[in-house]
């Protein structure tokens, strides 16, 4: 199938009005007349590469779509988008790490721009019990996990609500991005059911956030969740990767988390060797992968 590459005035013009920005507004905010802004809209100008950059600051474009700016208008990409394990972003990959691993006991994740599971911390292996094999199969889109009903919905207790918080957030980032793909995946995870859910667990008036409310072996968890972005990135993956961070939202569900890490420490724990004396043969270690 033949793609139409679409003109950059048109691509201008379509984040300007994404933006609800009038002529006037961008023209104001990006200090350059109207006319020339219409000019570029219309295509009776090219923009300039530094032109380009300026327009798409003062419109919030993400990254990804500025370079395809870039190519719109003949110029080469600007930001760079390599893989997490490249060598380049070793320091980046690091500092995911570090956060992730000092999140524990507690759940936390990373996620890319199609909310595919990048990495976790191994508080979040336990949580993802009874779960369809096929949901776990990389690429693990981390929303349809979550409300798919041969996902954790079924153990969401206050899935009405913690589903329109996600499909509320995912809305937001579609309007933000106008990313495709994510304006499919919203239109699947909307059709999922949903059931009533308990009415003792409504939030109360004095509930300062949505939780998370999750049945799990070891009892109900109520956790709540915070997001962590790059501050500057200039690479495409790091503009697009967030670090989702939940926390025990009361002492119940912290001190199950951390009995929960004690338990799998306990478990990974080696087996004292036995002392075979020096006359008799040890027997070969074997190997220990892990998943």
């Amino acid at each position: 199938m033949t793609t139409l590459k679409r003109p950059v005035g048109e691509l201008l013009r379509g984040w300007r009005q994404r933006r609800r920005l009038s002529q006037l507004d961008l023209a104001g905010e990006a200090d350059i007349s109207m006319r020339h802004l219409s000019y570029l809209e219309t295509g009776r100008s090219k923009p300039s590469r530094a032109m380009l950059h300026r327009l798409a600051e003062r419109l919030d474009v993400p990254l990804r779509e500025r370079n395809a700016l870039l190519v719109a208008a003949g110029y080469a990409p600007t930001f760079s988008e390599r893989k997490l394990d490249d060598p380049a972003l070793s320091a980046a990959r690091q500092a995911v790490d570090a956060v992730l691993a000092g999140h524990e006991p507690y759940p936390a994740l990373a996620v890319d721009r199609c909310w595919n599971l990048v990495a976790s911390n191994r508080a979040i292996p336990p949580l993802l019990a009874g779960i369809a094999p096929w949901l776990l199969r990389p690429p693990v889109n981390v929303l349809r996990l979550s409300l798919h009903p041969k996902g954790l919905a079924l153990r969401i207790l206050n899935l009405p609500e913690w589903r329109d918080h996600l499909l509320g957030r995912l809305q937001r980032q579609v309007d933000h991005t106008a990313d495709a793909f994510l304006t499919e995946l919203l239109a699947e995870l909307k059709t999922y059911p949903v059931e009533n859910g308990h009415p003792e667990l409504e939030p109360t008036a004095e509930a300062m956030v949505v939780p998370l409310r999750l049945d799990t072996e070891g009892g109900t968890l109520s956790l709540i969740s915070t997001t962590m972005l790059f501050g500057t990135p200039l690479d495409v993956t790091l503009s697009e990767l967030a670090l989702e961070c939940f926390f025990p939202a009361d002492a119940a569900t912290a001190d199950a988390l951390r009995l929960a890490d004690e338990k799998r420490k306990a478990d990974e724990q080696p087996q004292e060797a036995p002392d075979f004396g020096s006359n008799e043969a040890a027997p070969s270690p074997c190997c220990s992968i892990s998943l």
